[in-house]
């Protein structure tokens, strides 16, 4: 593996700039698909650093920095922001009502262009191609698709390995990391069932959507209690439940919003068919009119570390920060789309997270057992990771990650 010590030497001066960007791009949030500002910066940054930089997908940017034979590194950092109003009384705060960086993807694009430009300083020490890659819309599990579907695979040199990283609120200055699941697949599905309506003091002239709703809601509850396994990770959540305009008007349909998250491909399958069953029995239970409607949007793919990766740049990890500093990940039940990209170049990747709380009131919220009182959570409007040491952490993992794969000059 290639010495990251000597690229990663001008770290401190260049996270001068790295916060400050990090605290504009905080200001100026921008939603899915909407980064027009946030792209433009980038692509001026990469432009400066000497990359070969096109938009791929709308607001997606991709910059290649071509440095002789080697292999050749994709890191992704995500860049959309949230509809979410902040209230972390920071002074950089967002300027941008009802729109937050509530999810850390101001961190993860200062910390990819921080490790951009150390890697195009450096690249005496390196042989190989580097690419940065900027993904918008991950919030709506669009974005990585949409840069797929303009032609990612054509316009940019097929990776070796591909990787990201995202920040989490665990202790500061440690990295996780794990092989196979890392984090769910996740599916919302809206069902649509039809009654018939009539005057609510005239229930018998009704097929009522609204009771045949509520057996749906229960009935479902049974797929993982009952139907999956236990011990197989599984959660089915009905977020919503609407019907009806008036207390005495029964109304004609009515609509439920599903989320599910699997590890399992197979058992994800398996709850789809049982969901439909479900509905459908229950609706021919009821005598409902017409058929249901089923509807899945926001689909995540399941985000799975390939082992040897994982293997490699753990041991990469545990070399430069130390075995402190590295631990086992447990599988999060949050979802992603980056998998989308690597799995359309065929090629294997790993992900790992990144501490983003004080070491002091993290561990002061464990030993008190306040953690999800006291430590906000990603998408809350109070996440606010410590710039510091997080910001350095995450931009010296992609350089030493980049590295555990490219070539050392003359190999």
């Amino acid at each position: 593996m290639t010495n990251a010590q000597d690229i990663l030497r001008p770290l401190d001066q260049e996270l001068v700039w790295q916060r400050e960007l990090y605290k504009q791009l905080h200001r100026h949030p921008e939603l899915s698909s909407q980064e027009e500002g946030t792209a433009s910066q980038i692509e001026q940054k990469l432009t400066e650093f000497g990359y070969a930089v096109q938009r791929i997908g709308g607001t997606g940017v991709v910059g290649v920095l071509s440095n002789g034979a080697g292999s050749t590194v994709l890191a992704r950092a995500d860049v959309d922001a949230l509809p979410v109003t902040e209230n972390t009384g920071l002074e950089y705060a967002s300027t941008v009502a009802g729109v937050m960086h509530a999810c850390g993807h101001d961190m993860h694009i200062s910390s990819l262009l921080g490790a951009a430009k150390l890697m195009a300083d450096g690249r005496a020490a390196w042989s190989g191609t580097y690419i940065a890659l900027f993904q918008p819309a991950e919030e709506t599990a669009a974005g990585s698709q949409a840069m797929v579907d303009d032609g990612l695979v054509t316009k940019v040199p097929r990776p070796d390995v591909a990787f990201a990283q995202h920040v989490m609120p665990s202790e500061a200055g440690r990295i996780g990391t794990t092989a196979g699941p890392v984090l769910s697949a996740g599916d919302s599905l809206k069902i649509t069932v039809y009654g018939r309506g009539a005057h609510g003091s005239m229930p018998h002239l009704a097929i009522d959507p609204v009771v045949l709703a509520a057996l749906i809601v229960l009935r479902l509850q049974t797929i993982v209690s009952r139907e999956t396994q236990p011990g197989q990770f599984a959660v089915l959540t009905v977020g919503a439940s609407n019907a009806g305009t008036k207390s005495n008007i029964i109304p004609d349909r009515a609509e439920l919003l599903l989320n599910l998250r699997t590890y399992d491909t197979d058992l994800r399958t398996r709850m789809v068919a049982s969901i439909e069953r479900i509905v459908r029995g229950e609706c021919a239970a009821a005598g409902s009119p017409q058929d249901p409607d089923f509807e899945f949007y926001d689909q995540y793919p399941l985000t799975t570390n390939d082992a040897a990766t994982n293997e490699r740049v753990t041991a990469a990890f545990t070399e430069h920060f130390g075995a402190d500093a590295v631990f086992h990940a447990t599988p999060i039940t949050a979802s992603e789309d980056f998998s989308r990209i690597p799995d359309a170049f065929g090629v294997p990747y790993t992900y790992w997270t990144v501490g983003s709380v004080p070491s002091e009131k993290y561990r002061r919220a464990v030993a008190d057992g306040t953690v999800s009182r006291d430590i906000p959570a990603n998408h809350s409007p109070f996440f606010a990771p410590a710039i510091d040491p997080t910001l350095g952490v995450a931009t010296a993992a992609h350089v030493v990650a980049a590295l555990a794969y490219l070539n050392s000059p003359g190999q």
